[in-house]
């Protein structure tokens, strides 16, 4: 299992997910980025930010 909180790239976001694998999050940040934060894509800086704060979970 895999976790992210949007609050770790966008401060005071609260947002979170724990997935089954990393590109599960992926596909719920970019959906959670265009409905909450506007972003009609997600720039590949801000996909490298969240790949590098995704953890596992045991």
């Amino acid at each position: 299992m895999k976790r992210f909180a949007c609050g770790d790239v966008v401060p005071g976001c609260e947002a979170h997910w724990v997935c089954s694998s990393e590109e599960e999050i992926l596909a719920q940040v970019a959906s959670h980025a265009c409905d909450a934060h506007g972003m009609a894509s997600v720039p590949d800086e801000v996909v490298r930010a969240v790949r590098e704060r995704i953890a596992s979970v045991d």
